[in-house]
């Protein structure tokens, strides 16, 4: 060992050590600020799955690569960071000797060559990731970008050290060549041998070239350690615990469909026996979020995918999910040296801490304390009451988070303690909570009228108790029984069903809402007692029947979500299928015949409870294929004409959430941009599958001018034009011109 090798081993192993206990110092913390949630012990069910998840959507990276470029070269950057310590680990061989290197592997050629193509790609996709960055700087022309309020030095940093890490292991392997000690030939590391070509035989630049590369390594853990709110790096190593323990590792997209139940030390509330004294209703305070929660908030990256796709984001409003996550992180971590002292609130607002112990407090952590989670600037809020409730709980979040953060149920947390505790809810939602409570519907409507949509059609809808032989329970919902659009779209589900020999039955005044917009809008309470009402309701119907027996068709997204997914919690299992799926099958089984054409073109928009949330995408689009084309198989003019966002990225009519009875304030309406995105086909008919959808586009429609040259209508209308063309003329759904 020479004089330079001696300099070079004792300053890599020194900024190691250094480095080393840095983020071990770092992890500590971390961990303990995560153990400071309140427990969950949903999260740790079914480890194989949950295994299997995690290497899907790491090593496969099935999310990430929905965006093809930034997921195939993240992919390679990923890869090449794992596969490629592996040279770092091979630096510190080299700063002992110029012709060290990794023991066992080191001399195989296929190793060589593995790695030698790793970097190459790695240097590629880490400039690829690199110009998208700068492409989408927030201080470029043209509005908003995904990145805005991301930190973008961090970004560049650890960019940066991967594109040096990458080069300086070009240099290393040059200079063996150089020096005629390198073990792979030119076939193996083609790059390499022509870094060596160039390159002086210099037998120190080994070494020296391999403490540069360990100097650079260490620097970027020793700048993480000691940011430990640094997403974008810390994301690469808290990712495969996220996944791991998100809340359903079996579905498509974990996060969505229901909704967590409202739990108090992890175990769901009984409304029955809580005490808001005793019992946690909602959250309150960073540290009343699930340790899972706090997980969520350390492992977001930044990326601003979320963000991107974030209806309220994309019309000027001030909800950002991703701007939502940060502060929470943010503010976890900078109140967590005063939780870990013993301070905090107990439920009743009481300090937990003595006098003796917040003396000896950090001052910065106090203040932070003293900040209301929910408030205004002014109230030195960490999330403004705007941003909670311009939620449309759409998912578009959720569907996109690479890491799978459940923002929606960290939102509805929150609404959770403003309504139930704070009584701190927008003032016009006030009156669809009453009518909820009072009339079991949101309209406040008479529950006598339930049935009035039956009224003129030309054959008896039977109601449950008067036949037992039904196959289907229709589930109407609110909309389909009072709103006139929905009426519609319900006799016209009806009578396909007829139609096509389906033997079906309704609840009638027997039938309440189904909750969602209570749950969406925090009021779990109310939405409890409409849930068990229903689920007694239906369980008496469906009294004696097996699983597979007791079916429901709902022409809501909404309540089929809730049916389906919610009421499981309060002891309903029902199969529940949304009327679009039934009318696909009837379609495909013949039970339904298109004989005539739909011309003009259409263009589908798919509800955010039926596509994201359930899965649903294809079923609508075969109705609308099979009408578009009528019985002889030719195509209308126009054909099924896609919006560019859709299926999954389709973008929210702005009414999920309890949106439907709050006011829109704020930037651009939701539904017009929407209805523009629809009128910019061509397309003279909007379908849609959701009464709510129908509403909201419907009055973008009017609202635009536009109620002469475009028509929503819903799915079913669609087909039974289709079916019955005789019918077509009662059955319009056009939305009136504005006057």
């Amino acid at each position: 060992m020479g004089s330079v090798q001696i300099v070079t081993t004792i300053l890599a192993f020194a900024i190691t050590a250094v480095a080393v206990w840095l983020a071990v110092r770092a992890v500590m913390k971390m961990v303990a600020v995560i153990r400071l949630g309140q427990p969950d012990p949903t999260r740790f069910g079914d480890p194989g799955t949950r295994t299997k998840t995690m290497l899907a959507e790491t090593a496969g990276h099935t999310r990430m690569l929905r965006w093809s470029v930034v997921g195939a070269a993240h992919w390679f950057v990923m890869v090449g960071f794992i596969v490629l310590s592996l040279l770092v680990l091979e630096a510190y061989f080299e700063v002992v000797s110029p012709t060290g290197g990794l023991p066992l592997v080191g001399d195989w050629a296929i190793y060589g060559l593995v790695t030698e193509w790793l970097a190459i790609l790695g240097i590629v996709s880490i400039l690829v990731l690199i110009a998208i960055r700068l492409r989408n700087r927030p201080t470029r022309p043209g509005g908003r970008s995904r990145f805005t309020g991301s930190t973008m030095w961090q970004g560049y940093f650890v960019e940066g050290i991967i594109l040096a890490v990458l080069i300086m292991g070009f240099v290393i392997r040059g200079f063996k060549v150089a020096t005629d000690h390198f073990e792979y030939p030119v076939w193996a590391a083609p790059l390499s041998h022509a870094v060596g070509g160039v390159l002086p035989n210099w037998a120190a630049g080994v070494s020296l070239a391999a403490l540069v590369k360990i100097v650079i390594s260490m620097t970027w853990l020793i700048v993480i350690s000691l940011n430990v709110t640094m997403g974008v790096a810390w994301h690469r190593f808290l990712a495969f615990f996220n996944i791991f323990f998100k809340r359903d590792p079996g579905a498509n997209v974990s996060g969505l469909g229901a909704l967590r139940p409202m739990t108090s030390q992890g175990k769901p509330l009984d409304f029955e026996e809580a005490d808001p004294e005793k019992d946690q209703f909602g959250v309150a305070q960073v540290e009343q979020f699930t340790w899972k929660g706090l997980l969520d908030f350390s492992t977001c990256t930044e990326c601003g995918r979320c963000q991107s796709q974030c209806p309220a984001w994309n019309t000027g409003k001030p909800l950002s999910p991703k701007l939502l996550v940060l502060s929470l992180r943010d503010h976890a971590y900078a109140k967590a040296p005063y939780l870990l002292a013993g301070g905090g609130k107990d439920l009743t607002g009481e300090e937990k801490a003595t006098a003796a112990q917040l003396a000896h407090m950090d001052v910065l952590a106090l203040a932070e304390a003293d900040r209301p989670l929910i408030g205004t600037a002014e109230e030195g809020g960490i999330i403004d009451p705007d941003v909670l409730w311009s939620c449309t709980t759409c998912g578009a979040c959720v569907e996109q988070c690479p890491v799978d953060i459940e923002h929606v149920d960290h939102i509805v947390d929150m609404r959770r303690y403003q309504v139930l505790i704070e009584s701190s809810f927008p003032s016009e939602a006030g009156v669809m909570l009453r009518n909820l409570e009072n009339k079991g519907n949101p309209w406040g409507a008479p529950q006598n009228t339930r049935e009035d949509w039956t009224k003129g059609l030309d054959f008896e809808v039977p109601r449950v108790g008067e036949v037992d032989d039904f196959e289907y329970l229709f589930w109407v919902g609110c909309a389909g029984a009072f709103e006139d659009r929905a009426k519609k779209t319900t006799r016209a589900v009806a009578t396909l069903l007829n139609e096509a020999g389906v033997k079906f039955a309704i609840l009638g005044e027997g039938e309440t809402c189904s909750g969602d917009p209570a749950r969406r809008i925090g009021n779990e309470f109310v939405f409890q007692m409409l849930a068990q009402q229903n689920v007694e309701t239906l369980n008496e119907a469906f009294e004696g029947r097996e699983q597979s027996k007791r079916k429901i068709v709902a022409t809501c997204p909404h309540c089929f979500n809730t049916l389906g997914n919610e009421y499981g919690q309060l002891g309903g299992e029902f199969e529940v299928v949304h009327h679009t799926q039934l009318l696909a099958h009837l379609v495909a089984t013949g039970k339904l015949t298109p004989v005539q054409p739909v011309d003009g073109g259409v263009t589908y928009h798919d509800p955010c409870y039926l596509g994201r949330h359930n899965r649903v995408f294809a079923p609508p689009r075969e109705v609308l294929g099979s009408a578009i084309a009528g019985g002889d198989g030719a195509s209308g003019d126009g054909g099924l004409i896609e919006m560019p966002r859709n299926s999954e990225r389709s973008f929210c009519c702005g009414a999920g959430g309890a949106r439907m009875w709050m006011e829109e304030k704020v930037g651009k309406r939701i539904n017009v941009d929407r209805v523009e995105e629809a009128m910019s086909t061509g397309a003279k008919t909007v379908a849609v599958g959701c009464p709510f959808c129908s509403t909201m586009l419907n009055d973008g429609v009017n609202g635009k001018g536009a109620g002469e040259q475009v028509e929503v209508v819903d799915v079913a209308s669609v087909l039974l034009r289709s079916v019955k063309p005789e019918q077509a003329p009662g059955d319009t759904e056009r939305a009136p011109v504005a006057g």
